[in-house]
C-alpha cells in the first residue's frame, strides 16, 4: 500500500522488514555482520591526572577544551559510553557536593575552578550531545591518596578520622562501621539527585590491595560490629556486600532508570582455592584478597552490569584471557557482562603487548562470545591518536555505530513512531530530512536513529550498516545527509530512543518521489 504526503513530494510505503530484490548486504555471512547492540566504553581517570585534566590547576577553558577533545576522539572511534572518575579520593569534580573540590582539578583540595563552572554538569552535557552514556565513576574506599599533597580542613578524614584505617600510605574507609556505609550511600544519592547521569560506577577498590608486611587494623571494629561472624574475613566480605546491596536498593528507589555497575578485579577465585573458581592458578582474587564477592553481586542482580578487569593476554601463564572471559559468562547472573580491557598495556616491551593486535583480538573475541555485551577500555589515554595505532584499529573495527544493550529488567518509556514531514535534495545533492513526534512524547525521547537503504538492500533494523546517524532529540528535528550520492535512490526510516536506548517501532519507509 502506498500513499503520497500532500505537498511534500515524498513517496511513502508501509515498512515491512522484508528482503527486497538483491541486497548488497546479503553476500556478507550473518556471523560477520557487526552487532547493533554493544557497549563500547572507556574509563576516563582523573586520579593523579591519568587522563583528565592533563595536569593540576589548568584554567577552566583549557580543562573544558581537553575534555571536549577527548570526547571528540572517542566519538570518532565509535565509543558510546564514558565512565568518568568524578570522585577520586573522597573529593569532588562536581559543585553539588559536601566533599571538597579535587586537588587533581585545581591543584589544591577544596579550591574551586576559576572561572567557576561545574565540571560534572559540563561533562554530562557534552557526552550526551554525542549520544554517549555518562557513568559517574566513584572510588569507593579511598579517604586520601598516597600521592595527594593537600587535604582540606573540611575533608571527611578530618571530620571523622575514626572512620578510617591507615594502610600502605593511604587512608581507607572502615566498611565495618555502619555510619561509613550510610555516608557512601548518601554520596551516591546526592549525585543522582543533582545530575543527569546514566549510571553510577565503582571500580575494583574495596578493602585495600595487599601490601607485604601490612595488616588491616579493624579488629576493634569487628569486636564491636561483628554481627555474629566468627571469622573476620567473612565479616569484611559481608560489609562490602551490605554496602553494594544498599547502594543498589537506594538507586532503584530514587531513580530506577539509572544503571549501577562495578568493575572488580578479573579473578573472583581461582580453582586451586575453590572448585567453582576460574581455571587460573596462584592469582590474587577479589574474594580472598579484597573481600569483594563480585560473583554474588552479579548473581543476585544487585548490579545492572559487571565489568571484570581482565587485563591479561591470551597467552598469560596463570590468568589466560579467554578462559577468564568464559568463566564470567557462566557466572554473570541475568544482567549484563562487559569485559574490561587493559588497553594501557599496548606498547609494553614484550611480544604479546608490543602491538595493538592483542587488544583487537580481545575485542573480536568479546563480540563473538555469547553472554558478553561489550568492552570497556582502560584508559582514555590509550585510545588517543598517538597510542600505538590502537585508535586506528578501533576506528576501523567500530566503523558502524552501535546502540548500548537494552536492559529488559528496567522499565521502558513510551515511545512514538516518528513521522517524516519533509524529505528533499538540496542544491548540492545532499538530502535534508525533517520529522516530528507528538508533543506528549518529548520528555521521553532522547535520540533518534536514522536508517538509510539503497534500492535493492535489505530493509532491516538489525543491521547497523543501515544506520546513517544517531541524533539527539532537539526542538528542531532536522538532519542533513551529506553522504548521499547524486543520482542514487535512497529510502529512509526513523526510530526513537528513550534514555535506556529502548527503540520505538520504525516510522514508515520514505523515499524521494
Amino acid at each position: 500500500m502506498k500513499e503520497i504526503l500532500a505537498g511534500k513530494g515524498i513517496l511513502v510505503s508501509a515498512f515491512f522488514l522484508l528482503v527486497i530484490q538483491c541486497s548488497s548486504h546479503q553476500a556478507v555471512p550473518a556471523s560477520e555482520v557487526p552487532p547493533k547492540r554493544e557497549l563500547r566504553g572507556v574509563w576516563i581517570a582523573s586520579v593523579a591526572n591519568i587522563d583528565w585534566p592533563s595536569r593540576k590547576g589548568l584554567p577552566t577553558a583549557e580543562q573544558q577544551q581537553e575534555f571536549v577533545n577527548i570526547l571528540d576522539n572517542h566519538q570518532r572511534l565509535g565509543i558510546n559510553a564514558v565512565f568518568v572518575q568524578v570522585r577520586a579520593a573522597s573529593d569532588a569534580f562536581y559543585a553539588e557536593s559536601e566533599e571538597p573540590w579535587s586537588e587533581w582539578l585545581t591543584g589544591i583540595q577544596g579550591k574551586a575552578p576559576a572561572p567557576f563552572y561545574d565540571p560534572l554538569a559540563f561533562m554530562i552535557e557534552h557526552a550526551h550531545e554525542r549520544n554517549m552514556e555518562f557513568h559517574a565513576w566513584l572510588n569507593l574506599n579511598r579517604g586520601t591518596h598516597a600521592s595527594a599533597t593537600s587535604v582540606s580542613v573540611n575533608h571527611i578524614t578530618r571530620i571523622h578520622p575514626e572512620w578510617f584505617l591507615s594502610y600502605g600510605g593511604y587512608k581507607v574507609y572502615n566498611f565495618g562501621i555502619p555510619e561509613v556505609r550510610s555516608y557512601i550511600v548518601n554520596t551516591v544519592l546526592n549525585i543522582i539527585r543533582n545530575y543527569d547521569v546514566d549510571g553510577i560506577h565503582f571500580d575494583d577498590y574495596f578493602y585495600p590491595y595487599p601490601v607485604a608486611g601490612k595488616r588491616i587494623s579493624d579488629q576493634a571494629t569487628f569486636r564491636q560490629y561483628g554481627r555474629g561472624f566468627n571469622r573476620i574475613e567473612d565479616w569484611r566480605r559481608d560489609n562490602v556486600n551490605l554496602l553494594v546491596k544498599e547502594i543498589s536498593e537506594a538507586i532503584k528507589k530514587e531513580k530506577p532508570y539509572i544503571k549501577f555497575g562495578i568493575s572488580p578485579f578479573g579473578v573472583w577465585r581461582s580453582r586451586d582455592k575453590d572448585p567453582e573458581g576460574s581455571n587460573t592458578t596462584g592469582a590474587l582474587s577479589s574474594y580472598d584478597d579484597l573481600y569483594a564477592d563480585s560473583r554474588l553481586w552479579a548473581r543476585e542482580g544487585w548490579v545492572d552490569y559487571i565489568v571484570p578487569q581482565v587485563y591479561f593476554s591470551f597467552g598469560h601463564t596463570t590468568v589466560p584471557y579467554k578462559p577468564m572471559v568464559d568463566w564470567w559468562t557462566r557466572n554473570k547472573g541475568d544482567h549484563h557482562l562487559y569485559i574490561g580491557l587493559g588497553s594501557y598495556r599496548v606498547g609494553e616491551k614484550n611480544r604479546e603487548w608490543s602491538s595493538a593486535s592483542q587488544i583487537m583480538n580481545q575485542v573480536r573475541t568479546n563480540a563473538q562470545t555469547p553472554g558478553v555485551s561489550g568492552s570497556v577500555f582502560y584508559s582514555s589515554r590509550s585510545l588517543m591518536p598517538t597510542s600505538h595505532r590502537l585508535s586506528d584499529s578501533l576506528k576501523n573495527y567500530y566503523r558502524y555505530p552501535a546502540l548500548p544493550p537494552v536492559m529488559e529488567w528496567k522499565k521502558a518509556d513510551p515511545l512514538p513512531r516518528p513521522e517524516v514531514t519533509a524529505l528533499a535534495r538540496t542544491d548540492s545533492a545532499q538530502v535534508r530530512i525533517q520529522w516530528r513526534i507528538p508533543d506528549e512524547y518529548e520528555e521521553y525521547v532522547r535520540s533518534f536513529v536514522i536508517y538509510r537503504y539503497k534500492r535493492g538492500e535489505k530493509r532491516t533494523l538489525e543491521d547497523p550498516r543501515n544506520i546513517l546517524a544517531i541524533v539527539r532529540n532537539k526542538e528542531e528535528k532536522v538532519f542533513l545527509d551529506r553522504t548521499a550520492e547524486a543520482g542514487s535512490q535512497y529510502e529512509y526510516a526513523l526510530t526513537a530512543l528513550d534514555r535506556l536506548s529502548n527503540e520505538s517501532r520504525p516510522s514508515k519507509l520514505y523515499k524521494l518521489n
